[in-house]
């Protein structure tokens, strides 16, 4: 989950999460048997309306890294999403901005991949349904429930798909085991709702088609 800008103007964390693949009609996990989570909020929908850009040659893309102006949401701006590295992949977010052009500060962190014009890659607009599981000291995870439109602008290509996504919130363990008996608990619950494991890694992938 993404924490509030500091005193540089941008916000940096790790997202920790797992990604399933879940057919139009598959019901929401019943949240029984998590440890540490005694309460599920209620919905929270938003529409979410993000365009990638890389270069023409994909320099981004195969640095495994991803770059964004999203609106809509609680996290709305530029974000800048590194290579991962297990289950965590470092996200560093900008404001807005008056307008649509890349930040100076963006094209800054960028320049360590790539220092070549960005054009439009593809754009992925999404109805999330969010829940927050909670605890007492806190939201141990995020849950939530994404119906994607997405569009390959290069090559003219729209795909749609249903997803969830499962990422750590403040209150989750901070040892491995710990986080590893959580996302087993939950697993539990959302393989049982009928999910599968996500056959792509990320949105942007599985909406360029891979």
């Amino acid at each position: 989950m993404t924490e509030a800008p500091d005193g540089s103007g941008h916000s940096r964390t790790v997202e920790v999460e797992r990604k399933y693949d879940v057919d139009a009609a598959t019901p929401l996990p019943q949240w029984q048997g998590i440890p540490g989570v005694d309460a599920v909020s209620d919905a929270e929908v938003r529409e979410l309306d993000a365009r990638y850009l890389d270069t023409a040659d994909a320099a981004l893309s195969r640095a495994g890294v991803a770059l964004r102006r999203r609106t809509g949401g609680p996290d709305a701006g530029w974000h800048i999403k590194g290579p991962r590295e297990g289950d965590g992949r470092l996200e560093i977010g900008w404001p807005l901005g008056d307008d649509e052009s890349i930040p100076d500060a963006v094209s800054e962190v960028l320049s360590r991949w790539t220092t070549e014009e960005l054009t439009p890659l593809a754009r992925i607009e999404n109805t999330r349904t969010a829940y927050l599981l909670t605890g007492p000291d806190g939201v141990v995870a995020e849950f939530v429930d994404d119906r994607v439109r997405a569009t390959d602008l290069r090559a003219g290509i729209e795909r749609e798909w249903r997803e969830w996504e499962l990422e750590l919130g403040p209150a989750a363990p901070a040892d491995e085991a710990g986080r590893a008996e959580l996302f087993a608990a939950a697993e539990r619950v959302i393989f049982a709702a009928g999910a599968r494991d996500a056959a792509s890694g990320s949105k942007l992938a599985r909406a360029l088609g891979y």
